[in-house]
């Protein structure tokens, strides 16, 4: 077998070390060229590191081991590798399987994706480097959002990395909240379901086959479009989306007053939240995200564009190893 590695940042070879307890393993260091150098990729790192090569891992589409060694892991934690030792359980039965692959534990999941308006059949780029411009769509595991996430996740950002990963978005979210006013902002869903072709790693949608209608046009806090129900270090932003369903979960919260949303910020971690008046929430296929003034767009914690922009969904997008109690999502 031949794993290809990769470091994310802190990370070093000394982390590959638990799970090199096999000689039969061919380890090479970095992403590989083509599918054709590597059985798997392992990568070490958070979402952040996952996010930046997702272009490049749907183009291989070899099985990839999340190893949960970054600021933020909610990625690994919907896959049910909350911890290194839980990948570590992963790699043992996904090396196990190896005499018969495909093993038994990789799965298929969706990704997100977002587009500048009107370049939404583009292919996505590996990384498209910040900017307000995007040349064509980029992808999302986790969760994008406008608003208020992406100002907290702003301020997260300029935080020291130990101290990200450990409650780093709640320590930003407090000051945030009190300096933060409510944006109108416009949003609009497909009516019509349009799948996203899996092929070559190409977003294949046909503008003609699909309608549009309002779904919020209202002073907005935050507006989260999720593939995961986890975001910012565990909170269940969506707690009803699931990463093989085909659709982006929409979560907008409307104008709320600050002491109250500081009172009601601990129900997130439940999913609760949905349970508020001023939450909206749904699923659709594809969205459009318009906005008076242009606005940051945030996913996987990265910086991606700014609005106008469409959102949609990849299915069976990317091939992951999850724990071997995951049956399904």
């Amino acid at each position: 077998m031949r794993a290809a590695v990769i470091l994310g940042l802190g990370c070093s070879p000394k982390d590959l070390k638990r799970f090199q307890f096999e000689n039969n393993v061919e380890w090479h260091m970095g992403m590989p060229a083509s599918g054709d150098e590597a059985d798997v990729i392992l990568l070490f790192g958070g979402d952040g590191t996952i996010h930046r090569h997702l272009g490049q891992l749907v183009k291989l589409g070899l099985p990839v081991l999340v190893v949960p060694v970054g600021s933020g892991n909610d990625l690994a934690r919907s896959l049910g590798l909350p911890r290194v030792r839980d990948s570590l359980a992963a790699w043992r039965k996904f090396w196990g399987d190896a005499g018969h692959m495909p093993a038994g534990n990789v799965r298929a999941i969706d990704l997100g994706f977002i587009a500048p308006l009107g370049s939404a059949g583009a292919a996505p780029a590996p990384h498209a480097p910040a900017g307000d411009l995007l040349s064509g769509p980029v992808y999302f595991a986790c969760v994008a959002g406008v608003g208020l996430d992406g100002e907290v996740t702003a301020r997260a950002n300029r935080l020291p990395r130990w101290l990200r990963g450990h409650g780093g978005y709640v320590l930003s979210l407090t000051p945030t909240i009190f300096t933060f006013t409510a944006f109108p902002i416009k949003i609009l869903a497909a009516t019509e379901s349009v799948a996203a072709s899996p092929v070559e790693g190409r977003i294949a949608i046909d503008d003609g086959n699909a309608s549009w209608t309002t779904r919020s046009d209202r002073p907005t806090m935050l507006a989260a479009f999720a593939n995961t129900p986890l975001y910012g270090g565990g909170m269940k932003i969506a707690p009803r989306a699931k990463m093989d369903d085909g659709l982006l979960d929409v979560c907008i919260v409307g104008a709320v007053d600050r002491f109250r949303l500081l009172r009601l910020f601990p129900t997130v971690y439940s999913g609760n939240h949905l349970k508020v008046p001023e939450v909206e929430y749904f699923q659709t296929s594809r969205v459009r995200v318009e906005s008076e003034r242009a606005l940051d767009v945030y996913a996987d914690g990265e910086y991606v564009c700014r609005t106008p922009v469409e959102l949609g969904i990849q299915q069976v997008a990317l091939r992951v190893i999850v724990h071997p109690s995951q049956t399904r999502f």
